[in-house]
């Protein structure tokens, strides 16, 4: 089955348009909590999930590359959450 099969597509926020899968939901960034690692460039956010049956639920989620508030993401699994970033400056 072709990859553009599965997908339907939803209004989002100020009328932006969000491609779905069946096995994908979309989550909006609403906090960035802080780096993961220095050489990698992952971040940690806090995201809105904002469709499937978590709706509403705001988690935690490691994120590979650049990313800003607002940003959609598109999540794979919504019941597992990421730890807390432990430590910090000594």
């Amino acid at each position: 089955m072709a990859k553009h099969q599965n997908q339907k597509k939803k209004q989002g926020k100020a009328g932006m348009k969000i491609e779905t899968s069946d096995n994908a939901w979309a989550g909006e960034v609403v906090e960035i909590a802080g780096k993961i690692s220095s050489k990698q460039g992952g971040m940690q956010v806090r995201c809105k999930v904002l469709q499937g049956s978590d709706e509403g639920k705001i988690m935690r989620r490691n994120v590979q590359g650049p990313i800003k508030l607002g940003d959609i993401l598109m999540l794979k699994q919504t019941e597992i959450e990421a730890q807390a970033l432990r430590g910090g400056r000594r």
